[in-house]
């Protein structure tokens, strides 16, 4: 499905979070957001699936008014990952997962084989199939976060929003995560939209950048084109250098800050 954005903007009281952003999204891609601190990415990310209505402009799925399709439709196209998150503390891995086919239940309806199926199916494309009756609470940290993961892929959505999915991860662990992102947009045309934090993993594993800064798009376009060390410098206020990795491609390290 297509998701757009035309102009959208958001102000709380007199502070500006958002200004005139326009931009139609690959469908079926990987698209990284990146930017600095206090840009409003997150806060774009959950306007696209309206978890924050107070914006101005228009959001479109397809060409409809988002804010014309129910929430319950919206959340069979759409899963969101935010960066904050809570379980009660005796949740289990497969517990967690099923709350991602609340969207497809009605009230007070019980678990269907179609549910079942789903949760199987979102716990190995995770990797935690074999953890599925561990307390979310004692998983590292890696795992936590591909149960989490797990939830929102049980969803099936068409459009999967992931808001920083790698935060707190070790290098390993990030690792492992980007890849199953990158296999489930691989291997099912899932639309993938994430905050990303790691320039060279926007590279890498992103068909397109959208680079947020000073609340409004500063470039938008292929990952290799888009960061560059001038482009990345100008972006976060560093000085940057391009290396080449084992492999032969070009890596971006931020190496000092700018001195105005």
């Amino acid at each position: 499905m297509q998701l757009a954005v035309e102009n959208v903007g958001l102000k709380i009281g007199d502070k500006e979070i958002l200004r005139g952003v326009t931009h139609k999204f690959l469908e079926g891609k990987r698209t990284a957001i990146i930017g600095p601190n206090g840009a409003g990415k997150s806060t774009l990310l959950k306007i696209l699936c309206l978890l924050n209505e107070n914006f101005d402009g228009l959001v479109t799925l397809d060409d409809d008014d988002i804010k014309n399709i129910g929430r319950r439709k919206i959340s069979q196209v759409m899963a969101i990952l935010p960066q904050e998150r809570e379980a009660p503390q005796d949740t289990t891995v497969r517990q967690l997962a099923s709350f991602g086919r609340f969207p497809y239940r009605k009230i007070f309806s019980s678990t269907t084989n179609e549910d079942n199926a789903a949760v199987d199916w979102a716990l190995q494309v995770t990797k935690m199939a074999g953890l599925e009756n561990r307390q979310v609470a004692t998983l590292s940290g890696g795992e936590r976060q591909r149960a989490w993961l797990a939830m929102t892929l049980a969803q099936h959505p068409k459009i999967l929003l992931l808001d920083e999915p790698t935060t707190y991860l070790d290098v390993a662990h990030q690792l492992e995560v980007m890849k199953i992102i990158n296999a489930v947009n691989k291997n099912f045309a899932m639309t993938i939209i994430m905050v990303l934090h790691d320039i060279n993993h926007a590279r890498i594993f992103a068909d397109e950048v959208l680079v947020i800064r000073n609340k409004k798009i500063f470039a938008a376009g292929v990952p290799e084109k888009i960061l560059t060390a001038d482009s990345v410098g100008k972006i976060f206020n560093v000085v940057a250098d391009t290396f080449k990795n084992q492999r032969g491609e070009s890596v971006i390290i931020p190496t000092d800050l700018k001195i105005h």
